[in-house]
C-alpha cells in the first residue's frame, strides 16, 4: 500500500473512532474520553502489525501495510495524543507523573522513528542501526502499551474510561503479541 492510501486509510479510522464516541455518548465529556479510547484501540492494531511484522521473513510490512509504516503509527498516535491531552484539560485531570515520564518517552521515540526511517531510506544510517534503533523503539513501546492496560486490570486508575473485560483483553492481546514475537525470534534459524 503506498503512503497516500496508507494515511487515507489511517485518517478514516480515526474518523470513525470520533463517529463511534459521539454515537454512544454524544458531544459530552463521556464522549471526548470514549473517542480517546477508541483512538487508542487504532494506534494499537497499527502498532500490533508494525510489531508482529517487523522483519518478518514472509510478510513485508511495506507492500501490507504502508512503505512509511512508521509515520503512519505516529500520524494515529499523534491524533490519540491530542484528544488524550484535550480530554485531560477539560476534565481537569491530574497528570500522573511518574506515567508521564515513560510516556513522553515512547511519543519521543513514537515521533522519531519516521525519521530515522527516512535517513536509513536515504542511506544516512546503516541496516544495522537501524534495525536496532527499531528494536529498542518496537519493544520500549509495547512495554508502555503493556503498562496501559495492567493498572486498568489491577484496577488502580479507578477514572480509565472503559469496562474490566475491555482492560483484561487489551492486555491479554499486548502480553500474546509478545507470546508471538519470541515464538518467531525462536524459530528463526541460527547461523553456524
Amino acid at each position: 500500500m503506498n503512503s497516500k492510501s496508507a494515511l487515507a486509510l489511517v485518517l478514516l479510522l480515526e474518523m470513525l473512532a470520533i463517529l463511534l464516541g459521539v454515537i454512544n455518548y454524544g458531544w459530552t465529556l463521556e464522549g471526548l474520553q470514549a473517542l480517546t479510547r477508541y483512538s487508542g484501540r487504532v494506534s494499537l492494531g497499527i502498532f500490533s502489525i508494525i510489531f508482529l511484522f517487523y522483519n518478518h521473513p514472509v510478510i513485508n510490512l511495506r507492500k501490507g501495510l504502508s512503505d512509511k509504516f512508521f509515520l503512519m503509527f505516529a500520524i494515529a498516535h499523534g491524533i490519540h495524543l491530542f484528544e488524550l491531552l484535550s480530554y485531560l484539560y477539560f476534565s481537569q485531570t491530574p497528570f500522573i507523573w511518574y506515567r508521564l515520564i515513560g510516556g513522553m518517552i515512547a511519543y519521543a521515540m513514537i515521533f522519531a522513528m519516521p525519521w530515522i526511517q527516512e535517513k536509513y531510506e536515504g542511506q544516512k544510517i546503516t541496516e544495522k542501526q537501524f534495525n536496532q534503533a527499531a528494536l529498542i523503539y518496537l519493544y520500549f513501546v509495547w512495554f508502555i502499551f503493556f503498562m496501559t492496560y495492567l493498572p486498568r486490570v489491577r484496577g488502580t486508575l479507578p477514572n480509565a474510561g472503559g469496562s474490566y473485560k475491555e482492560f483484561v483483553v487489551l492486555l491479554g492481546w499486548v502480553s500474546i503479541m509478545m507470546g508471538f514475537k519470541w515464538s518467531q525470534l525462536l524459530a528463526k534459524p541460527r547461523r553456524r
